[in-house]
């Protein structure tokens, strides 16, 4: 993918470029890419190249091409320095970090962490380069319209994210076994990921016809708010996360959310905006207990305290006043921000 973003408000041109994924075509997509990569560079003065993500073929090629060209290179590993992500399918990762991966990262100029959950994984896997910890900014929709709730309503926990294994459903699933609060519903909607729905789902009707698991599928960008202003708690019941945009826009839609303490979320509890479980089946258990049973005046007062934090925190304009300082300094136009931490 290729284009060009409109920053000028804050006169930073951006110019966003990637491989496809179209498959027998590696080395074609790497040449293409790593040619239209080298005319941005020599385009512009002073450029910064921001990568997202590791162990993908763009990412070798955007370290060898910045570092041609000597322009400073930051990299967002996106939570795949994690414990958990490190060990799935993590024979193909050891080749590859011997072979190139960790070269690459402790050649960059800096790394880019959304947690200082994420800057601990980057420091125990041995990296040592500066760090900017910057979380992600999240949109903070119109509060949907609601009435009052009625005796006689089905409440709802959602989940809304990636089926995958790294998302703790099947842990979730036995949690609602465990817990089955009278009167709620369990959603699960989001896209299936390596055929982990099935394995979900199987579960879910092994709690039997009066189950309350609700299984919605992929939902389309557009219409996720809607879902989130439906919800009385999101849930997310994680192994592994770096950040949990998630976890973010469902305070911002005024939601209590339940998440696990694999994800950086301890302000749910310093806040009184959710809770922040253990890992395993009795502690989320317990919290989706704990939020069945409270009131609906007291869930909506949680919602709304956790929608403030959101405003306050991951509002975009924050957000990218930060990394743009974070560019400016990289670009060697300003001194290096608050938010960079060293080894």
């Amino acid at each position: 993918m290729t284009g060009e973003v409109d920053v000028s408000d804050v006169g930073v041109p951006a110019h966003v470029a990637g491989m496809s994924s179209r498959p027998g075509r590696p080395r074609p997509e790497r040449r293409r890419f790593a040619r239209l990569l080298e005319a941005r560079l020599a385009a512009v003065p002073n450029p910064v190249v921001h990568d997202h993500g590791i162990w993908l073929s763009s990412n070798r090629t955007a370290a060898a091409v910045a570092g041609k060209a000597r322009a400073p290179r930051i990299v967002s590993p996106r939570g795949m320095l994690s414990e958990w992500a490190l060990a799935w399918r993590g024979w193909k990762k050891r080749v590859a970090w011997i072979a190139h991966q960790r070269r690459d990262l402790e050649t960059a100029a800096a790394l880019h962490a959304t947690s200082d959950l994420e800057l601990e994984e980057i420091r125990a896997a041995g990296i040592a380069v500066p760090v900017a910890v910057v979380p992600n900014g999240v949109d903070v929709p119109p509060l949907a319209s609601s009435t009052p709730a009625t005796a006689g309503r089905t409440r709802r926990f959602l989940f809304l994210s990636r089926i995958h294994p790294k998302k703790g459903l099947e842990t979730l699933i036995e949690a609602w076994r465990v817990a089955r609060p009278e009167g709620w519903e369990l959603v699960i909607a989001g896209p299936d990921e390596a055929g982990h729905r099935a394995a979900v789902e199987k579960r879910a009707r092994a709690l039997g016809p009066g189950s309350a698991v609700r299984f919605q599928g992929a939902v389309p960008d557009g219409a996720k708010w809607a879902l989130y202003g439906e919800a009385d708690v999101f849930v997310l019941p994680t192994l592994s996360e770096n950040f949990g945009v998630v976890v973010a826009e469902a305070l911002a839609s005024g939601v209590p959310v339940i998440t696990t303490r694999a994800a950086p979320w301890g302000v749910l509890a310093e806040r009184d905006c959710g809770w922040w479980a253990d890992g395993g089946v009795a502690p989320l258990a317990e919290a989706i207990r704990k939020a069945a049973a409270i009131g609906d005046d007291e869930r909506r007062a949680m919602g709304a305290r956790g929608r403030r934090l959101v405003e306050e925190r991951f509002g975009w304009p924050a957000i990218a006043g930060r990394m743009l300082s974070v560019y400016r300094w990289l670009a060697g136009v300003s001194v290096e921000p608050e938010c960079v931490r060293r080894a």
